[in-house]
């Protein structure tokens, strides 16, 4: 899966990734190859990505708005 992380500072990731978990409004979520398309807002924690090479990389954000498209993709806009 395809994923872009942009937060105020600019692009925080881009890259491929086995998965991403977040924390939203609804709970925490995890997303996976061929997720669902949704769009969620997020509440604050850490972007948890592990990368196609098996690394795990976070990314703290207080907002934002996680979306996942089809065609294999993800975004997330952090604040």
């Amino acid at each position: 899966m395809k994923l872009r992380v942009i937060t105020l500072k600019g692009i925080a990731y881009e890259g491929e990734i086995k998965s991403l978990n977040a924390k939203t409004v609804a709970g925490e979520i995890t997303i996976l190859d061929n997720h669902r398309p949704l769009v969620s807002i997020l509440k604050k924690g850490e972007l948890k990505i592990v990368t196609k090479a098996g690394q795990k990389e976070t990314i703290k954000a207080d907002s934002g708005f996680l979306e996942v498209r089809p065609g294999n993709e993800a975004s997330v806009i952090a604040g």
